[in-house]
């Protein structure tokens, strides 16, 4: 049984759309967001994954509807959305600590004047939940990347959110962080029943921990298990999976497919 369990029963996007200077960034985007799963948000380049989040943040205006609402279909006033994003852009030079870091959030108090007791002990509590208390003394700029979006998750943790937004986090970290991070993931996901956006690219990794795959291309082109949108006409063409056609690397011990671009193209037309 789950620890805490949030009030809310999905978030129901319902035919959104971003236009911004005349150009149409997301079309008619339809799909729910399930408490209790991994959905995972794949797509290339330029698809609006990034759009698509900052519309689901407030962040942007938006068409259509996104509705939060409980297991009766009535609307949650009040959504607590937890982000961590792709990077946290900092002086890795900053003589802060990520009980420093973590105790600005936590309290209004400037930790310049000193940590309270209360506020130490929920930071630590906020690290142990991602199982890395051991952090709680080193300098924020001493943090490996899997460590550093570990404590970031921390932070998006507190309080507990009914939605929790990943936008590419594990990307640049090293296979033993990503591993310990995504686990990590998929253990809130069942202890906490909370709804878990993913934005990654790694398409091994999504195969692996996801509940639910949208594929996105400014509009949701297919949607459903991982393996049923892998098999599906509209993944192959995006990806351009094929012997002729395919690209695969190792990225961070996950295979990364890229269509393969011709010499005679030139670069604008491949980054179409």
């Amino acid at each position: 049984m789950p620890d805490q369990c949030c009030s809310l029963c999905r978030i129901a996007l319902d035919k959104v759309s971003v236009t911004r200077g005349g150009q149409i960034l997301l079309q008619d985007v339809s799909m729910h967001i399930h408490c209790g799963q991994l959905t995972v948000l794949i797509g290339q380049n330029g698809a609006g994954k990034t759009t698509l989040i900052r519309a689901l943040l407030g962040e942007l205006p938006h068409g259509g509807a996104i509705r939060h609402v409980d297991g009766e279909n009535r609307e949650v006033p009040r959504l607590r959305t937890g982000y961590v994003p792709q990077h946290l852009q900092f002086d890795k030079e900053m003589p802060v600590t990520v009980e420093d870091f973590l105790a600005a959030a936590f309290s209004r108090r400037p930790v310049w004047t000193g940590v309270s007791r209360r506020t130490r002990q929920m930071v630590l509590d906020a690290l142990r939940t991602v199982e890395c208390e051991s952090l709680a003394k080193r300098p924020l700029g001493r943090c490996s990347g899997g460590e550093l979006q570990r404590v970031l998750l921390a932070l998006a943790l507190h309080p507990a959110p009914d939605l929790l937004v990943l936008d590419e986090p594990v990307s640049g970290v090293d296979q033993n962080g990503l591993k310990m991070f995504l686990d990590t993931v998929a253990r809130l996901k069942e202890q906490h029943h909370m709804a878990i956006l993913l934005v990654s690219h790694d398409l091994s990794l999504v195969r692996q921990y996801a509940d639910h795959v949208a594929l996105l291309d400014k509009t949701i082109l297919v949607q459903g298990t991982p393996d049923a949108v892998y098999a599906s006409p509209e993944f192959q063409r995006v990806f351009a999976v094929g012997a002729r056609n395919l690209t695969s690397t190792r990225h961070h011990g996950a295979d990364r497919w890229t269509p393969r671009v011709s010499p005679d193209i030139n670069e604008q037309e491949a980054n179409e």
